[in-house]
């Protein structure tokens, strides 16, 4: 993508049913080489919506200050000005009828993936996991990500530039390197992260590189995700200008490729989410 809205990519992958409900299956794609695919949902026809559970597709928790200190370290400079903890969320879940989250590996814990797994064995009912792709050098991030998923249950893996030496050097993970791996691997299904970080485009460069976006559609397996919308606008909560970035991502991918979710905390700035994603 355009420099200004490099992608954060999220494969997702797993054996059995993500919270099974009699009115929705919520079915993952697999690759058949361990590789990643996404969820993807198919609703039942005939069923009323009531019936179908409702997921978060992206959240984080981490740390409280305490437990920074004792046992889950915070990564430098990712100190999070707000708490988190999974009990947390447990809490807003709970007082907003959602059934389960897709925890996503924060920023602030880095690579460390402790806290995580720790929420995840202990709610196994409620969380599933997303865990964060390790670009060492040396591979220790391939041997990190096969304990995770193979001992440890994550169901996904997040690709994050902004941590990887490209994009440290301001280059961005293009449209056309997402689409090559998307007719390579066409069962490995993609998620787009708060919509590829597109905001309402307002000049040629970015109504450009959201009509790259939405061209993704052409792919069966690729996924939105309607998130972080303090992100992706350019007002003030309630973000309203947003609405015809979903209108028009819904228009060309349908409403059954895009995802909902909002992150823990209701992050009103754009600079809070630099310690949590």
């Amino acid at each position: 993508m355009a420099a200004s809205s490099a992608a954060l990519v999220s494969y997702l992958f797993a054996p059995k049913p993500l919270f099974p409900s009699p009115g929705r299956k919520l079915l993952l794609r697999s690759s058949g080489r361990r590789r990643a695919s996404t969820i993807g949902m198919e609703l039942e026809p005939g069923k009323p919506v009531s019936q179908f559970k409702a997921v978060d597709s992206h959240v984080h928790v981490w740390a409280s200050r305490e437990e920074a200190s004792e046992r889950y370290p915070y990564f430098p400079g990712h100190e999070p000005s707000l708490p988190g903890d999974s009990e947390i969320l447990l809490k807003c879940m709970g007082e907003a009828n959602v059934d389960g989250a897709l925890i996503v590996q924060p920023i602030n814990h880095m690579f460390d993936h402790d806290l995580v797994t720790r929420a995840l064995k202990k709610h196994p009912s409620k969380f599933i996991g997303c865990c964060l792709a390790n670009p060492a050098e040396d591979g220790s991030g391939i041997l990190q990500f096969e304990h995770l998923v193979l001992k440890e249950g994550y169901r996904g893996v997040r690709f994050n530039p902004n941590i990887w030496p490209s994009g440290q050097k301001g280059i961005s993970f293009h449209l056309s390197e997402i689409e090559e791996l998307c007719s390579k691997f066409p069962s490995t299904s993609v998620i787009l992260d708060h919509m590829g970080f597109c905001k309402p485009p307002i000049n040629d460069e970015e109504r450009k590189t959201f009509s790259g976006l939405l061209r993704l559609s052409k792919f069966p397996q690729v996924y939105l995700k309607f998130s972080a919308l303090f992100r992706l606008s350019r007002n003030s909560f309630p973000y309203d200008d947003t609405g015809e970035l979903l209108s028009q991502a819904i228009s060309s991918y349908g409403s059954n490729r895009i995802m909902w979710g909002r992150y823990l905390i209701a992050h009103l700035i754009f600079s809070d989410s630099f310690y949590y994603d």
